[in-house]
């Protein structure tokens, strides 16, 4: 009989990660940068669903900073859509519904905005 192999419980089997080039706001320290990948954390607790990682947030002036996702708003257009660096609207709008199915509505804000996000259109 084989015991399945599993050490670690898995919080990131339902994990939706926050694709490069999503411009975020830090929720209390409130700077904006772009998210450029993933740290793995070796100690300290702030960290991703994930149990190993953080956001890197390139914040401008070659300054990256590690974040973990609760710390993290996402900014949205003027049209609701997810801002991506360079993305077409199609697939920012699809980011921009994975990301909804996921998050609660107070972690999107439209950007030049403080507080979150209306969904009116």
């Amino acid at each position: 009989m084989n015991a399945p192999k599993n050490n670690r419980p898995t919080p990131a089997s339902h994990w939706v990660r926050i694709p490069d080039g999503t411009k975020v706001r830090h929720r209390s320290e409130a700077y904006e940068g772009v998210i450029d990948g993933l740290t793995e954390i070796v100690s300290g607790s702030d960290r991703n669903p994930d149990g190993k990682t953080q956001y890197r947030v390139n914040v401008g002036d070659h300054t990256r900073l590690l974040v973990s996702e609760e710390h993290l708003n996402i900014l949205l257009d003027n049209k609701n859509l997810v801002l991506l660096a360079r993305e077409p609207e199609l697939y920012r709008r699809s980011v921009t519904d994975r990301l909804r199915a996921v998050f609660a509505e107070d972690r999107f804000v439209t950007i030049g905005s403080k507080g979150p996000a209306s969904t009116n259109k």
